[in-house]
């Protein structure tokens, strides 16, 4: 599997990217962050071969089966939905969104489109 993790130079993304690198079969393809410098220093670090600062951009790349979001909550909805109209299966980092009317949202475009989506759960 191929994945795009976006808010990949934040404290959750650079989690994911770590945990990713241990799962025989998973390959991170792209990863999307704000700011240019940043996100191509990270790539280049880690050998990923796409950076970009646009979550568009990544998810019209053949390369990327799935997306997960590490960005700030007030951007999950919109990059939640913007994924599964894309038709990329979708891991949110919690919280799913910003409030209830989000959150309900994402479910109804999940519903409609049938695209994977879940939000990020930790056991304690």
């Amino acid at each position: 599997m191929r994945i795009c993790v976006a808010g990949a130079y934040g404290a959750f993304g650079i989690k994911h990217l770590d945990a990713l690198k241990a799962i025989e079969g998973v390959t991170v393809t792209s990863v999307m962050g704000p700011t240019r410098a940043k996100i191509d220093a990270l790539a280049a670090e880690r050998g990923i071969g796409h950076a970009a600062t646009d979550l568009a951009e990544c998810l019209a790349r053949d390369d990327v089966d799935a997306v997960i979001l590490a960005t700030p909550t007030q951007l999950h909805a919109a990059q939640a939905i913007q994924c599964m109209e894309a038709g990329k299966p979708v891991l949110i980092e919690i919280p799913m969104a910003d409030s209830l009317e989000e959150s309900e949202a994402i479910c109804r475009v999940q519903e409609q489109t049938g695209v994977l989506a879940m939000a990020g759960q930790v056991r304690r």
